[in-house]
């Protein structure tokens, strides 16, 4: 499972004396929806959600799980965080990248929501072509926490 990867991940941290980010507060998240809302026009998939109350971003080995940007946070956070918003509105370049919600990345594939339809996928870097679905966002995260630990 994804709890188990982020486990590991957060031992392998403490190694090299990291810590993780903690999760997003209520009035973090509010904000962020609002944004996200207000930014892009859509709206975050609860699943994701979920994960940000345990876990506010992550950058490991090369994986990115976007976060709450920073304009947004009370608190400094542990890590770095790769803004949701920011992030996306680069994506956005072109038209195509908008049928998308992008929740990370990696140097070759974006991990992205597709808002129209409510799939997750991972999609080449550049091209955007789909190179695997997932039936869920925690079967998405599974990949990128396993990838990001080899």
């Amino acid at each position: 499972m994804w709890q188990d990867k982020l486990e590991e991940i957060k031992q392998v941290s403490v190694k090299f004396n990291d810590t993780l980010n903690d999760g997003i507060t209520d009035k973090e998240l509010e904000a962020l929806i609002s944004g996200v809302e207000k930014e892009l026009q859509v709206s975050l998939p609860e699943a994701y959600i979920d994960v940000l109350k345990l876990i506010n971003g992550l950058e490991f080995n090369g994986y990115i799980l976007y976060g709450a940007d920073k304009e947004l946070l009370e608190n400094i956070p542990n890590q770095r965080i790769n803004g949701l918003i920011d992030n996306n509105k680069v994506w956005y370049d072109n038209e195509w990248e908008k049928k998308y919600l992008f929740l990370g990345d990696s140097s070759i594939s974006w991990y992205a929501y597709d808002v129209e339809s409510g799939s997750y996928f991972e999609l080449d870097k550049p091209s955007g072509d789909e190179m695997q679905e997932f039936s869920c966002f925690e079967e998405m995260l599974e990949k990128i926490l396993t990838d990001a630990l080899l």
